[in-house]
């Protein structure tokens, strides 16, 4: 099939029934109403061109390789081989691009292998119908009303008229892998990719709208697990799409989110009024990402500037079972099979499926001449492993023993072995920001293991003869960089700094930015924050440390830490300035200010919406602090002061002063003291090295203080107010937590949840919410879930159990009252200790 076949198509292969009157779509996109608030249901008095009624006296639509135009030429509809395969599908494609582009397919479960006998027609009960042979139904429309108008639209949509010119069916309603402009996504829509590039049939990976809340949508593996989230709409974007508020030529609408009613899609606007939009498309592609493209009409091809997840090897079991990816943008294909071992269908892979897998080379499941190839720190699923300490010899020597064992793992800092049964799947290599330590071998026939050796001496000989050639290069760039160094002194005189992005400020500038730091936001343990606008009118937020001795560690602390990430959950800072005794850091200004400021009896209030938000927002952006940075980074200090909320109150945690960076290599860290009180896990008093649990603890403390609305230790609420307290004989302040837990535990969640919300709040999310606070406030750190694990069970991923009371909460406990425990609950009191950029093990 050709493009060059449109002209024919056009003329003389149209044919329509006499009790059908068929039109084609009339006007530019800027006439479409799919823009509207909902899905369209009517044409109205819309009138278009007669088609040619050659041959009325059948009801065919198109036939063989013929196709068939949209009005304005945009897209062809016909008939299809991808690859010239023997198969063949009715399809929707774009007309003007010189290889066919497909955005809809129909038949795409049941393909066709006789073309010249396949027709697309309209049936005598009014629906559109895919026929190899006469009496031979391949494909057909679902509407149950009779059609008697058929149209083309020239945005790609596909429609069925009834006599009142309603929308009976279309193509819309039933999208493939790709959504186009004016395309509604509902809960009955998905987006499902192709099998792989030859194959239309429906793949594994799907883009749906979640099920959990009907505010964001998933990318999901086999239609059950989700792999990626856009995050929660805000009301103008998604939270985990930032991209969405770059001016662009899309407008996102979302019609009633939060319900089951929930509708979102997207139109086209001109940057120049002179031009239409370009070509643009989203897609679900068979390597399970989700991908953005325009057309470029200069280079006549299509530019994919979005793709999620950004990392291929984040795709779930994107490999198959035994292979493993590797993401590199040198590479065109993701996925490998370690030597020894062969796709176990080459030509899927050929074509981007490799669902598949691998497989050993020999026909034989095991031999005693088998080896190990070492593929190095991975992160896997599927296999079933049996620990117990030795050598790695002694490790092979066991799994050799046995063909079950197709692999192992060891740990040469504890000499642990582990030995893996049963197959491995969703194998990538994520050693940089990877919890695990165990370095994985694959057992491999003896031929793998030599191939390896081989390959190993090849390259030791070339890393040698091109050490000697980089010898005197690299004296070189030493001697350049060293005079660059010599040339920045200025910027760098506090001689520790690795600046990466951040823009390095004058005090002059900052003086002037915030008025003589005329504007004062607020006062921490380490210094004063103000309100500045910079040059371009980028309105910042600028914290002058103050705290005398180790005001310095903070600044150091502060900058090592923060300036190496970027998470839409974490405050971005922009620059900071090191200059003389002035120590000053400059963040994005968050204009609806702290957490803290709306846990006040009488302060402004949180609506439940917002309050979920926030802490699905922080419970990621602490994760993202914990799994996901190259480095583990212990914040230390969570608190409702230290979550910021941006102008959408998208949650950001900011403050890393006291945070603690930990190698991948250790999964403790000794530290000094540090934290608020109220806010500090139990093991810091015990003086134990501390893990990320400590943080666990600490947002659980955050969690009940958001839920109630209150903080954690203040003078309770009047009789009046209904949040379930009881003000003490003394009036004296009492402890929110225990009688927060023991309500929660007993199922009496709606006597914690703030009085201010009345009954404007989800219950099921609350309980969630409640509960998950409670687990994470448990005595042992073993029982406190990991920050991912909390993001997991806020969103209904993961079922939350009723958890045990905390011991140390039950102690303080007398009678019905919590009065007498006298602890600071106004802006906290700091315990800090030592840090430094320069330490390892600390920052």
């Amino acid at each position: 099939m050709s493009p060059a076949s449109v002209s024919a198509a056009a003329t003389a292969t149209v044919m329509i029934s006499i009790s059908f009157f068929f039109y084609l779509a009339v006007g530019a996109s800027s006439n479409l109403v799919f823009t509207t608030q909902k899905p369209i249901n009517s044409l109205g008095d819309y009138t278009g061109h007669n088609i040619s009624k050659q041959l009325e006296s059948t009801n065919v639509i198109i036939s063989g390789n013929f196709t068939f135009p949209s009005e304005n030429r945009t897209f062809l509809l016909g008939f299809f081989s991808p690859h010239g395969g023997s198969k063949w599908y009715l399809g929707i494609w774009y007309a003007s691009t010189p290889t066919p582009t497909y955005v809809w397919v129909a038949n795409r479960e049941t393909p066709i292998t006789s073309l010249a006998s396949s027709k697309l027609q309209i049936t005598e009960t009014g629906k559109l119908a895919i026929m190899e042979s006469p009496n031979s139904v391949i494909w057909q429309s679902t509407n149950g009303e009779r059609a008697t108008d058929f149209r083309f639209l020239d945005n790609g949509n596909l429609v069925l008229l009834s006599a009142t010119r309603s929308i009976l069916w279309q193509s819309f309603d039933y999208p493939t892998d790709t959504w186009l402009p004016g395309m509604n996504i509902t809960k009955e829509q998905s987006l499902t990719s192709w099998r792989s590039i030859a194959d239309p049939s429906p793949g594994l990976y799907s883009l749906r709208l979640s099920p959990r809340g009907y505010n964001e949508f998933d990318l999901v593996y086999n239609r059950s697990f989700s792999y990626w989230s856009t995050g929660n709409w805000t009301g103008s974007r998604f939270a985990g799409v930032p991209e969405m508020t770059v001016p662009y030529i899309y407008n996102f609408h979302f019609a009633n989110p939060y319900t089951p009613a929930a509708s979102f899609w997207y139109t086209e606007i001109a940057l120049d009024k002179a031009l239409s939009p370009p070509l643009t498309r989203f897609q679900v592609d068979v390597d399970g990402q989700l991908k953005q493209y325009t057309w470029s009409t200069q280079a006549e091809n299509w530019n994919m500037f979005w793709s999620q997840p950004e990392n291929r090897c984040k795709v779930y079991r994107l490999c198959g079972d035994l292979g493993f990816c590797k993401s590199s943008s040198t590479s065109p294909k993701p996925c490998f099979c370690v030597p020894g071992f062969t796709p176990v269908s080459d030509s899927d892979w050929e074509f981007g499926d490799y669902s598949s897998g691998c497989r050993r080379d020999s026909e034989d499941s095991c031999d005693k001449t088998d080896g190990f190839m070492e593929v190095g720190v991975m992160e896997y699923e599927g296999a079933v492993t049996v620990s117990f300490p030795g050598s790695r010899s002694f490790c092979e020597r066991s799994c050799l023993g046995n063909c079950s064992c197709i692999g192992l793992l060891h740990d040469k800092r504890t000499n642990l072995c582990k030995n893996l049964y049963g197959t491995l799947s969703y194998l990538r290599n994520l050693s940089s920001d990877s919890t695990y330590q165990d370095v994985l071998f694959v057992r491999v026939p003896e031929e793998g293991t030599a191939k390896k050796a081989e390959s190993k001496s090849v390259l030791l000989i070339v890393s040698i003869l091109g050490s000697i050639a980089l010898v005197g290069l690299a004296i070189g760039v030493l001697l350049t960089l060293q005079a660059k160094r010599r040339r920045s002194k200025g910027r760098r005189e506090d001689g520790g700094f690795h600046l990466l992005n951040l823009k390095v400020f004058s005090y002059k500038e900052l003086y002037a930015a915030t008025r003589g730091f005329s504007d004062k936001l607020g006062h921490g343990g380490f210094g004063a924050v103000f309100q500045g606008e910079l040059s371009d009118s980028t309105p910042v937020a600028v914290k002058r440390l103050e705290r005398p001795g180790s005001g310095e560690r903070e600044f150091r602390a502060e900058v090592c830490t923060i300036g190496n990430i970027q998470h839409v959950n974490l405050v971005r800072l922009r620059g900071f300035c090191s200059e003389n005794s002035h120590r000053l850091l400059v963040y994005d200004y968050m204009p609806n200010g702290p957490l803290s400021v709306y846990l006040r009896q009488g302060g402004p209030s949180l609506s439940w919406d917002v309050r979920f938000r926030v802490a699905v927002g922080t419970a990621r952006g602490i994760a993202y602090l914990h799994e996901e940075c190259r480095d583990c980074i212990i914040h230390c200090d969570i608190k409702p002061d230290n979550i910021l909320l941006d102008s959408d109150y998208t949650a950001k945690v900011s403050d890393f002063g006291l945070a603690k960076l930990v190698g991948r290599d250790f999964s403790r860290v000794l530290a000094t003291m540090r934290g608020t009180w109220g806010y500090v896990a139990p093991e810091w008093i015990s003086g134990v090295a501390i893990t990320t649990k400590a943080d666990v603890y600490s947002y659980g403390m955050t969690l009940l203080e958001l839920l109630g609305g209150r903080r954690n230790v203040e003078a309770p609420a009047s009789p009046a107010g209904g949040n379930g307290g009881r003000e003490g004989d003394k009036g004296e302040k009492w402890f929110f937590p225990p009688y927060a837990a023991q309500q929660i535990i007993e199922g009496n969640v709606s006597a914690v949840v703030d009085y201010r919300l009345g009954s404007a709040y989800k219950i099921e999310e609350a309980k969630r919410v409640a509960l998950v606070a409670i687990w994470c406030i448990q005595d042992n750190e073993d029982m406190r879930p990991t920050m991912g694990m909390v993001v997991k069970m806020l969103e209904g991923v993961v079922e939350v159990a009723s958890p045990p009371a905390p011991k140390l909460l039950q102690a303080l406990i007398s009678g019905d009252s919590y009065h007498g425990i006298q602890m600071d609950s106004g802006n906290g009191v700091s315990i800090t200790g030592d840090g430094s950029c320069d330490n390892m093990g600390s920052i």
